[in-house]
């Protein structure tokens, strides 16, 4: 499991990758869990919470470079 500052280091290709991973991972890990042979049940909730962290930055980027494509245009305010 990485720490999110080191998943923040890393481009959106290496994400994409290894969010495919960990979500393979995580089918392994459900898989091994419905035919009884798995050892740490607690590796799905990690596969889960890894499997957020990465799609979180990634929306985090995303939306950033929304803000940067689009200039913020200014509102009008009512005088009163």
């Amino acid at each position: 499991m990485s720490k999110p500052a080191e998943l923040r280091d890393q481009t959106d290709e290496q994400l994409e990758l290894l969010l495919k991973e960990t979500q393979q991972n995580l089918f392994r890990l459900r898989l091994q869990s419905e035919t009884e042979r798995l050892e740490a049940p607690s590796e799905i909730i990690k596969a889960r919470r890894e499997v957020a962290r990465i799609k979180t930055i990634l929306r985090l980027r995303e939306i950033d470079r929304e803000k940067k494509a689009t200039p913020v245009a200014p509102t009008a305010t009512a005088a009163r």
